[in-house]
């Protein structure tokens, strides 16, 4: 809590500024998510959220490199941390902050959470404490109780809406999200038969199954020696419109959504409507997807920066390089729904198979089968 005001202090200068240090509870919904762009607006942004205190601890009488936060979901102990293991010292946040804005007498500066954070449902407990590793200050502990709302949604404007990649997201992974998870995970022995297997051979096999139209068509492949295998993840481009794109194009949108939740092992396929006159990924963000362990992209429009993405280990399935970014001709709409790539239907948890051959896709099946 910000005790006199900061504007562009130094980091040596920064923890004078503080006066006191608490805990506070950085309740979200993330049913509402979606209808942020980035912004928590809605998902944290609710009556009765970020609840604040009991006590205040004294800045001028710590030492903000030990701190302890502790916090009880119903009674258990799910995290428990200190300041030491900050990746940015509290100093450090309120001269960086000071850059920007003026940090006014008041302020509070919410420091971000260790792991443990959890999921809560009505009638759950929940218990923050935070204080000096010695144990000689506390904020004694600030505790909610977990209510559901009586009052239903308007019919306009955002509404809640549960989707797999959020409940995966709030659970901390697939597992712990239980069986309403997308799809569940490709097993290795069905991942080690479908790598050994040609796409032409599952070609013919797939259309004895009647499945004739489940290639994705006309794409070039930086990496054409590669055969990948993995779950399909989706996102959706629609032509640019000027209006939309304000809306749609910047923030946190759907195409950096959808890079940033793609998993290990799972191919992202890009619908853009087989639009070449510009990029629809580029090597910043073919780079961010291979980092979280993407097997391959795949888009039938184009892309950018090609050398830089074609020198990544993760192979690219293309229609053509271009310049241009993708807001001259596409805003990127939604993600994890079904679309259309290269003349394919692709939904999301289908198996793509990929070689030098061409690109399969295999329905995915349906739960009882996995």
């Amino acid at each position: 809590m910000i005790g006199k005001p900061a504007r562009r202090v130094s980091i040596g200068d920064a923890w004078s500024h503080v006066a006191a240090v608490t805990a506070s509870n950085d309740l979200g919904v993330y049913d509402l998510r979606y209808a942020d762009k980035g912004s928590n607006l809605r998902s944290k942004g609710g009556d009765g959220f970020t609840p604040v205190g009991p006590a205040l601890i004294p800045a001028d009488a710590v030492d903000p490199a030990k701190l302890r936060i502790r916090t009880w979901h119903n009674g258990s102990l799910v995290q428990d941390d200190t300041t030491g293991d900050l990746l940015f010292p509290f100093a450090r946040l309120v001269a960086d902050l000071s850059q920007l804005l003026t940090l006014e007498e008041g302020d509070i500066i919410l420091t971000g959470t260790p792991a443990g954070a959890s999921v809560a449902k009505p009638g759950d407990v929940l218990e923050v404490e935070v204080g000096t590793t010695d144990g000689a200050f506390s904020t004694g502990r600030l505790v909610t109780t977990v209510e559901e709302g009586t009052t239903a949604f308007a019919d306009f404007g955002a509404r809640p809406k549960v989707d797999d990649l959020q409940r995966e997201e709030a659970y901390g992974s697939r597992e712990a999200a239980g069986p309403a998870a997308v799809s569940p995970a490709l097993s290795p022995e069905l991942k080690a038969k479908l790598e050994s297997v040609a796409t032409a051979t599952l070609s013919s096999q797939l259309r004895k199954r009647g499945l004739n139209n489940v290639s994705i068509d006309g794409l070039q492949a930086t990496r054409p020696d590669r055969r990948v295998v993995g779950l399909a993840r989706t996102l959706r481009y629609v032509p640019n419109r000027e209006d939309l794109f304000k809306t749609h194009g910047g923030g946190f949108n759907a195409q950096k959504r959808a890079i940033d939740s793609v998993n290990e092992g799972e191919i992202l396929v890009m619908e853009a409507r087989g639009e070449k006159g510009t990029g629809t990924v580029g090597d910043i963000l073919a780079l961010r997807a291979q980092v979280r362990g993407a097997a391959a992209i795949i888009t039938d429009g184009g892309v950018r920066d090609y050398s830089a993405v074609a020198g990544l280990e993760m192979p690219t399935y293309f229609a053509n390089p271009h310049p241009a970014v993708l807001g001259r001709r596409h805003i990127p709409w939604d993600t994890d729904i079904t679309i259309a790539c290269g003349g394919a239907t692709v939904q999301p948890g289908d198996i793509i198979v990929a070689d030098s051959d061409g690109i399969m896709v295999i329905p995915r099946p349906s739960p009882k089968n996995w």
